[in-house]
Formats: C-alpha cells, structure tokens, sequence
C-alpha cells in the first residue's frame, strides 16, 4: 500500500501528529505518521469499521501508540 492519507482534521499544529491510512481493495491500513517505518496496522476492510468503534475514545497519537503496542 503506497497511498498514505492523512484525515482532512489533520490542521495546523498537531497535523503532523496524526493516523494515516492506506487502503486496497481488500485490504486497510493504519499507520502514525511520526513514525512511518514502524509497521502499519493492516485489516481487511469489513474488520476497519469494528476497529474504529473500538479506538473511537482515543484522542491522540500517543494513546493510539500505547493501544498498537
């Protein structure tokens, strides 16, 4: 997956301190985008939604890091 995307609430200031995704037919990524070379968390792209409902009460990088391990 080469097609990384930034969220369009990505701003000013902390909009270098944000989830970027990359999607496939099949297949989605997620990635934080201070720390590209790290691995990406990939899903198949029925499971994206139930990962969202289940990270949705993280506000920040930082706390997606700490859920990603």
């Amino acid at each position: 997956m080469n097609n990384w995307r930034k969220s369009s609430y990505s701003g000013e200031g902390d909009g270098n301190n944000c989830v970027e995704i990359a999607t496939s037919p099949t297949h989605i990524a997620v990635r934080d985008s201070k720390a590209r070379a790290s691995r990406a968390l990939t899903f198949p792209t029925e499971a994206f939604a139930p990962f969202l409902a289940t990270v949705k009460d993280y506000s920040t990088v930082t706390d997606f890091a700490r859920f990603r391990g």
